[in-house]
């Protein structure tokens, strides 16, 4: 009798052992299972993040280019007035070579030309090599840079309608300050020209 008694005591300890075991394997798959879960989606999370704040490269190279900018001075002691320029090969061109040298050129005006009044053009020594682009222009906004071959920039300092074909470089804000600057510039004494000097304000 009590020989039965122990293996039936025996059988019961070895089914609670094995039942707890089993439930042990169940209840440590299920942890292991929901870790990976938070792993998976902790690893999506970041992922997630970094592209939403990743820089966007394009939008700053288009920011560097469209910030370009040219200081110029109508008249050896002019005030300094800021040329913005756009991000097209001629442009670039111009601001390249200013990087490596400044500007101190003459100023000639289209006597008798249509709205010869507010426009102007200055010469740029025939060294420098300068890409073109020309378009069809038939308006010109008061502040209006264009480059015209060869070797030629042509400033609007007040609003025209002249037909040409011109490449667009870059514009001046339009206020009454740069106005007076550029129609009070002073002919260079000792010469029958007016002068301009550009440079990159380095």
């Amino acid at each position: 009798m009590i020989k039965i008694t122990l293996k039936r005591i025996s059988l019961a300890l070895i089914l609670v052992f094995a039942i707890g075991a089993f439930a042990g394997c169940n209840s440590q798959s299920e942890q292991n299972q929901n870790d990976e879960n938070r792993l998976s989606q902790n690893s999506n999370l970041a992922n997630n993040s970094s592209l939403d704040l990743a820089p966007n490269n394009d939008n700053q190279s288009e920011n560097n280019i469209s910030a370009t900018e040219l200081i110029v001075r109508f008249g050896d002691n002019g005030e300094p007035f800021v040329m913005h320029l756009y991000g097209n090969d001629t442009a670039k061109a111009i601001a390249h070579h200013i990087g490596t040298a400044d500007w101190r050129l003459p100023i000639y005006h289209y006597e008798g030309y249509e709205n010869w009044e507010v426009m102007q053009y200055y010469d740029i020594p025939s060294r420098y090599e300068i890409p073109s682009n020309p378009e069809t222009v038939t308006k010109e906004a008061a502040g209006s840079v264009y480059y015209s071959e060869p070797n030629r920039i042509v400033l609007f300092y007040g609003d025209a309608e002249v037909t040409s074909e011109y490449t667009p470089v870059g514009y001046f804000d339009d206020t009454e300050n740069f106005r007076s600057a550029v129609k009070d510039n002073p002919i260079l004494e000792g010469w029958s020209n007016k002068i301009v000097q550009i440079s990159d304000g380095q």
